[in-house]
């Protein structure tokens, strides 16, 4: 029978992707109005569904179950942080394979997680959902440093390091939004955990979980915001022993059976605590950098499992092979001074440093940058490969060393100067 996939989002080059993997395969979209214009190739699927972003999950589902009626779907799937609600709602209501709606609500919601991780016995940091920045203030004089954060959120947009002396009011303003939507949501704030952290990418297959890569990261102090990232981290056997532990137990408390997954970690002096986990590839060219470093290609995996294909065995195979010892890193640019972004300089000199495997701009011409207030900030970057972590990093920093950015202000009448 031939395979027909419900893609819940854009699904960036995913349908295409099903689509070549296999003859036959169909694909379907169903997507946010506002995301539309963003669906590629959008006649190569057998159709594409809009629907407003305000709908409610039954209307959805309606629709979906519609296109279903016609033309049955034998999968579902979705391949990014946005409406991963509405797929598992869909999926459920249809019978197909996928993370279930309470796994889904679990990872999005970062209170919910840390709840049920709690519950668990397997995480014991002092967190709360606060209402309002009275309620932050005495959370932060009872435990002293904490991180405060959206409920749910991305790219480290809100996030702050907070001390009693810090502007709380102003830091909880901006952290009160809610990236996917929940309804007067608050913040969560955290107690901090001083130490390193750590990307961790897995692969589960029937409630089994493999890791692939433990990846370092760089983050900015005070915002959290990533600058670099280098996989992978050099970390003693036993050390990443206790993530491998940490990331398998969190997966199964929070229902993940199946998939490619995203976990941050702080490795503090009680061991590794969970910061959050998404059921989803990472962002910042992580899984480039896996792929480099490991020989695993997280996309692929996410493709054949999308359509039924184990892929354990061949994870496990790669991750066995003989291979050279090598580092994959890449390093953000970001400016300090704010402006619109005009003529980008020095590409060729970043792309001729050694080890540099890729170099460009992120941000668009004529876009406002400057300041670091989430990932969106960074305006370009550069990966590099080395024989350890440390030549890693250091030729991706020095390729974006090479980036020279010319800004214009804006005059008191709004045009640029």
């Amino acid at each position: 029978m031939p395979e027909h996939v419900l893609v819940v989002g854009t699904g960036r080059d995913f349908p295409a992707r099903l689509r070549a993997a296999r003859p036959g395969t169909e694909t379907s979209v169903i997507v946010h109005l506002d995301y539309l214009y963003k669906v590629r190739e959008p006649a190569g699927n057998a159709r594409v569904i809009g629907v407003r972003g305000d709908a409610p999950d039954e209307e959805w589902i309606a629709l979906a179950a519609a296109a279903h009626a016609r033309h049955p779907f034998t999968r579902i799937a979705t391949f990014g942080e946005r409406d991963q609600d509405r797929y598992a709602a869909i999926g459920e209501a249809l019978g197909l394979a996928c993370h279930s709606v309470r796994t889904v609500s679990l990872v999005h919601d970062k209170q919910a997680m840390r709840d049920r991780l709690a519950e668990a016995g397997l995480d014991t940091t002092a967190h709360a959902r606060v209402a309002d920045a009275d309620a932050l203030r005495a959370f932060v004089r009872e435990h002293g440093t904490c991180v405060v954060k959206p409920v749910s959120g991305a790219g480290s947009a809100g996030v702050a390091r907070v001390t009693a002396d810090s502007d709380l009011a102003g830091v909880f303003d901006r952290a009160g939004g809610s990236y996917l939507g929940l309804v007067n949501p608050g913040v969560l704030v955290e107690e901090f955990i001083e130490g390193p952290q750590f990307s961790v990418e897995a692969v589960s297959e029937r409630g089994e979980h493999q890791v692939v890569a433990i990846t370092a990261k760089y983050s900015d102090p005070a915002t959290f915001v990533e600058l670099g990232h280098v996989s992978p981290a050099e970390l003693p056997g036993e050390r990443r022993q206790e993530i491998h532990t940490c990331v398998a137990g969190v997966l199964d408390a929070l229902g993940v059976t199946f998939g490619v997954t995203h976990t941050e970690v702080v490795l503090g002096p009680a061991g590794p605590r969970v910061i959050e986990t998404h059921v989803r590839m990472g962002g910042d060219e992580i899984p480039a950098l896996t792929l480099d470093a490991t020989g695993v290609d997280l996309d692929a995996c996410a493709l054949r499992q999308t359509l039924g294909e184990r892929v354990l065995p061949d994870v496990r195979a790669a991750l066995a092979a003989p291979r050279e010892p090598r580092a994959s890193a890449i390093w953000f640019a970001v400016l300090g001074a704010r402006g619109l972004l005009g003529e980008v300089t020095g590409l060729a000199e970043a792309r001729a440093v050694p080890g540099v495997t890729e170099a460009r701009v992120s941000a668009r011409a004529g876009a406002e940058v400057g300041g670091l207030t989430s990932s969106d900030s960074r305006v370009a970057y550069a990966r590099a490969l080395g024989g350890c972590a440390e030549e890693a990093v250091a030729a991706a920093r020095e390729a974006v060393a090479h980036l020279e950015f010319q800004l214009r202000v804006r005059d008191v009448g709004g045009s640029a100067v």
